[in-house]
């Protein structure tokens, strides 16, 4: 098998489009935009703070001040991450009282952190 310059990568010995193929995956790949919103939202997942965020509120929902309880971080530094959050609508938030409670927008976040785990510990 030929090797490309990159030597571990493997390829053809010639060009030789499989029309068939091309045009199948072609038909069922996802619109651009959609494949760039994909793209930003695990670009938020590569943020080791964000993550321990993330898991905090699998535990339970929380305000900025009881997270950088926990983390042992300023609640500025919380706060930012957490409008990054909300932002990719990750996070949700309500308000009691004066106190701004942070909770999970779904069960989707803790299925993403969960398979992500599960393929790092395989």
């Amino acid at each position: 098998m030929k090797r490309t310059e990159y030597e571990d990568v493997p390829c053809c010995e010639t060009v030789d489009v499989h029309g068939d193929v091309v045009n199948r995956v072609h038909e069922i790949l996802p619109p651009e935009e959609d494949l760039y919103d994909l793209a930003e939202l695990y670009k938020v997942f590569g943020d080791s703070t964000r993550i321990k965020i993330l898991y905090v509120l699998f535990e339970s929902e929380m305000c900025v001040c009881d997270i950088a309880e926990v983390l042992g971080m300023s609640i500025s530094a919380i706060s930012h991450q957490l409008r990054v959050l909300k932002n990719s609508q990750l996070v949700s938030f309500r308000r009691e009282g004066k106190t701004i409670i942070y909770f999970l927008t779904d069960d989707h976040v803790r299925t993403i952190l969960d398979q992500g785990m599960e393929h790092i510990n395989e």
